[in-house]
């Protein structure tokens, strides 16, 4: 099994060189391929996890140079878990965008750009789970970073451009200062491997360990979008297509939350910086739902979410205790699917009215009553109503704040309260603007853009599939299948032109269908998080395994090093 440890970073990449020789061409055998090598990154994932899980973590060392000289790749319970789950949700993600290429017959996402790009991501967050030292973390966060940019700015528009810019300037500097922590480590520990660094950083002064310590925190918690290092994200994710925005905000972020998940228990176990994290934590649930509570567009509720909830993972990891580490790896599992199910539903939500702004949308569940119940479904396991695995995270995280006792314990457990129903209060809000009230008057009193499809020139079966016959485009681009018309004199409406609602007495009507690849994969997100509910016993035993042997730290110790 230990062979196996490599194939879920080498799988994309070797992938992404033959698509790259292929070019653009051949889209139906370009969709093929990444579906069956995102299908066998699962596959591999889950092997990974149940091997780990009976047998202790798995470990190769690549080209049989032994640490520190070479590359090692470790796969334990929790990396297993956050391969399985991560994977899962990429797959989901790619056939959402697959619906969606087909329908727009690629134009927001050209196949040639967003296949290879896209595997290149998956490559960079298969490396960070399984590095087994601290310069191939760092390489699986530059590959990351990489494949980041190019997806973030896909369509070129000036206001994607400036996001990623953004994006990419914050990443730059948490990636020099991660160099500079790896400098030190290496030069006051003479390695930087994992399994090496957990005893030979024991023996360095408290002074520079807390140094060290500080720095790698501080780089994570910029990856991680935690208070406050986190203004980047809200202006960046909402910026990109649907599908790139659900899959950074429900995972990368995670990656960040994996590291120093990894790196605290490993590196430095004890909860020397705990109230450092716990106030963190804190800070970052407050500020987070209470940006969430004063926002309009969809998007932007659900960045502000994903900040504050970034809090109870740090929570868990500041109190450095078994049921802490515990329900903090439940709620990293959640929370990648749930809030990647959320972002997809925003992405159906736009396409299908063209905004995801909330004082321009009503009616959905009276109109989409499917497209509500996607969203309703992970809102309130968002919330954390019971009995759903959000409830189960939360419970476990303040179940361990009150064993643990303390000032910062129960100001967290207070807060973390506070924030779920705060969350319940937002997602509410939501639900009421744009799924229980009638649609407002005059909500397209800006206009629409109309698209005519009689200009299109003629693609195959496969392109034209979910396709209508025209599509109106708005927020962050994405575009809906459908006929728009103008009744009244019956006009004919140019294509690409801007009408505003009454223009010449006509009133505008659109008929929109949503590709059901978009659906379905939405729909299996929406299933995923409720099977965590389902498996909340059997998920909870093998969490709190992995927070054992984390704290243990003997096992992952020995299987890199050797007894």
């Amino acid at each position: 099994m230990n062979a196996l440890v490599p194939l879920p970073v080498l799988l994309p990449l070797c992938v992404t060189g033959l698509k790259l020789v292929i070019g653009p061409r051949l889209h139906r055998f370009q969709r093929f391929i990444s579906l069956a090598v995102l299908g066998a990154v699962l596959v591999l994932s889950v092997l990974l996890m149940v091997a780990a899980d009976r047998h202790g973590p798995l470990s190769v060392h690549l080209g049989d140079f032994a640490p520190p000289v070479g590359i090692t790749l470790v796969a334990d319970r929790l990396s297993g878990l956050m391969l399985t789950v991560s994977s899962a949700v990429t797959l989901l993600v790619l056939v959402y965008s697959l619906g969606q290429g087909m329908a727009d017959r690629d134009d927001q996402a050209p196949v040639g750009v967003f296949h290879p790009a896209y595997l290149i991501l998956v490559a960079g967050v298969s490396c960070t789970f399984l590095a087994g030292d601290l310069v191939n973390l760092y390489v699986g966060f530059e590959i990351m970073l990489v494949a980041s940019f190019v997806l973030l700015t896909i369509g070129g528009t000036a206001t994607r451009i400036r996001a990623g810019s953004t994006y990419v300037i914050i990443s730059l500097f948490s990636s020099v200062l991660f160099l500079v922590a790896i400098a030190m480590t290496y030069a006051v520990a003479g390695t930087v491997n994992l399994a090496q660094l957990a005893g030979r950083l024991q023996e360095v002064p408290i002074g520079v360990r807390t140094l060290v310590e500080a720095m790698l925190l501080t780089v994570f918690a910029i990856k991680a979008a935690v208070f406050p290092l986190a203004a980047w994200l809200p202006d960046s994710y909402p910026t990109a297509p649907a599908p790139v925005t659900a899959v950074f905000a429900g995972l990368l972020t995670k990656v960040g939350v994996y590291s120093m998940l990894r790196t605290q228990t490993l590196l430095f176990p004890g909860p020397r910086l705990g109230d450092l994290l716990m106030l963190a934590a804190l800070a970052s649930m407050a500020v987070g739902i209470l940006g969430a509570v004063a926002q309009t567009d969809l998007k932007r509720v659900l960045s502000f979410t994903l900040i504050s909830h970034i809090g109870y993972m740090v929570f868990g990891i500041g109190l450095a205790g078994r049921g802490s580490i515990s329900g903090a790896i439940v709620y990293v599992a959640h929370h990648i699917t749930v809030q990647t199910t959320l972002f997809l539903v925003a992405g159906l939500i736009e396409r299908r009215d063209g905004t995801t702004e909330l004082t321009r949308l009503g009616g959905l569940a009276k109109s989409a009553p499917l497209l509500a119940v996607l969203f309703f479904v992970p809102a309130m396991n968002l919330a954390g109503i019971p009995p759903l695995s959000g409830f189960i995270g939360k419970l476990g995280l303040m179940r361990a704040g009150v064993d643990a006792g303390g000032g910062w314990a129960w100001a967290l457990v207070a807060g973390s309260a506070a924030t779920s129903l705060l969350t319940l209060y937002v997602m509410a809000k939501v639900w009421n603007l744009a799924f229980w009230r009638d649609a407002p008057p005059g909500a397209e009193a800006e206009g629409v853009v109309l698209e005519s499809a009689e200009d299109d020139e003629p693609g195959d079966d496969e392109d034209a599939e979910g396709a209508g016959t025209a599509g109106a485009t708005g927020g962050g681009g994405a575009s809906g299948s459908g006929k728009a018309t103008g009744s009244g004199s019956g006009l004919p409406v140019p294509a690409g032109a801007v009408v505003p609602a009454g223009f010449l007495g006509q009133s505008i009507t659109t008929t929109k269908r949503l590709p059901w690849p978009m659906l379905a994969a939405t729909g299996v997100a929406v299933a995923l998080g409720l099977s965590y509910t389902a498996l909340g016993g059997p998920l909870t035993t093998f969490t709190q395994a992995a927070a054992t042997e984390l704290l243990a730290r003997t096992p992952y110790i020995e299987a890199v090093l050797g007894r």
